[in-house]
């Protein structure tokens, strides 16, 4: 079965960290590029962070540069999404989406560059 699985959300305060994983599973790993995504109430899904697969370049909306760090392991199938520095304004449900290109650099943001998807993972940072 194809899936994305996160997981590592939670409740944490202003200025502290959080880590996300992403267990990917059914496909080719290593083929793929990855891409953290989010959505907070009342707002649209943006993207957050992309790591891609050709030379695992990594890309950053501004709002999180310098804060957030992406990685993937291919011994363990899992991306991570290291937060740091959290502000209130990251409460969100975190996405895990994939994609069978090795690189985007123009459009790593767009939801509809993505195919596969996971459930999402809650984070709240508190004031």
């Amino acid at each position: 079965e194809v899936q994305l699985v996160e997981s590592g959300g939670g409740l944490v305060q202003a200025g502290g960290s959080l880590r996300l994983s992403c267990v990917a599973s059914g496909f080719t790993f290593d083929d793929y590029s990855f891409a953290w995504f989010r959505q907070a109430p009342g707002k649209e899904r943006g993207g957050v962070a992309c790591i891609s697969s050709m030379d695992f370049s990594t890309y950053y909306s501004m709002s999180v540069e310098g804060r957030f760090t992406v990685s993937r392991d291919s011994a363990k199938n899992t991306v991570y999404l290291q937060m740091d520095n959290l502000k209130p304004e990251d409460t969100a449900v975190y996405y895990c989406a994939a994609a069978p290109w090795g690189h985007r650099a123009g459009t790593w943001y767009r939801g509809d560059e993505y195919n596969l998807w996971g459930q999402g993972t809650r984070v709240t940072v508190s004031s």
